[in-house]
């Protein structure tokens, strides 16, 4: 004889918790009170006789069993949502979810991804811009595009794009104070994201020992500098591809337009099991090409 299951409002509750780690935005996205979700998940608790949260103070952590249970849940109840779409006809089109972070998508991804849609146009295409670290199983992603060296442990990767670093600035900003040799940078503001060290890494490659590499503002992702150096506010030191759309229309110029490369890129990364998908496949291939040429 089958155990009798849970709630469905429970599971939702529990589900939306553990995706969001918060009761509060669990709440706001089912459309109830904060109560009622912690109400819900402790009488799921109580039904398993399973503890699925460790809650500390301002803080909400999934157990093991919590986080195994949660990403069974996901699947499960993205199999119904998908299963019910196809069967009111609402919605035949496959569901491709893209993660990246937001600099990446504003700078490279979506200018290009209308020439996606127009290849593969059967596919539903979702855009998961956020500076958090995928987790695949748990935020329901196929792809993701990171920052880094590529070694990432169960999961397979491809180089895109490779990391120059080049300084940029307004063309009027240029022409005001033109930039002959980098030791000129000392007479300018530097702009920075959160990669502050990347300006002290360039200055030393170029010889540019007497600039002081911390002086400016910091904006907390590198879209953030690139709209102020457009702006005439400074020089931001940015990855080259994220700016060729701007060094081709001529918003930004690039003085020094040698890049010091190093060892990071960007990647495409997924699961292994990623590319029985028809619309994965068909992404990777065209996010490949699109790298190839830019």
């Amino acid at each position: 004889m089958n155990a009798p299951l849970p709630s469905l409002s429970a599971l939702r509750a529990f589900e939306a918790a553990a995706r969001n780690l918060s009761v509060t935005q669990a709440a706001r996205e089912l459309n109830v009170t904060p109560g009622a979700v912690s109400l819900q998940v402790r009488e799921l608790e109580a039904a398993l006789g399973v503890k699925l949260f460790e809650r500390r103070p301002r803080q909400l952590l999934l157990t093991d069993e919590g986080s195994a249970y949660a990403a069974t849940l996901r699947r499960a109840f993205r199999m119904i949502r998908e299963a019910t779409e196809d069967l009111a006809g609402r919605n035949r089109r496959p569901m491709l979810t893209i993660s990246c972070t937001p600099t990446f998508a504003a700078q490279w991804l979506v200018p290009r991804l209308n020439n996606f849609e127009k290849r593969m146009p059967g596919i539903d295409v979702r855009l998961n811009a956020s500076n958090r670290l995928t987790d695949f199983e748990r935020d329901a992603v196929d792809v993701a595009v990171r920052h880094g060296f590529g070694h990432y442990e169960g999961l397979v990767s491809d180089r895109l794009i490779d990391d120059e670093l080049v300084p940029v600035l307004s063309p009027a900003l240029m022409r005001a104070r033109p930039l002959e040799r980098p030791s000129d940078l000392r007479d300018h503001i530097l702009l920075h994201d959160v990669q502050r060290q990347d300006w002290r890494l360039w200055l030393d490659a170029v010889g540019a020992d007497e600039v002081a590499s911390t002086q400016g503002p910091v904006f907390v992702n590198s879209n953030g500098a690139i709209e102020a150096a457009k702006a005439g506010d400074g020089i931001a030191l940015v990855r080259l591809s994220l700016v060729s759309r701007e060094l081709r229309e001529g918003s930004l110029v690039a003085p020094f337009p040698d890049g010091i490369a190093t060892d990071l890129a960007y990647h495409l990364v997924y699961p292994p099991t990623a590319l029985e998908r028809p619309a994965v496949a068909a992404f990777r291939t065209w996010i490949l090409d699109e790298a190839r040429k830019a």
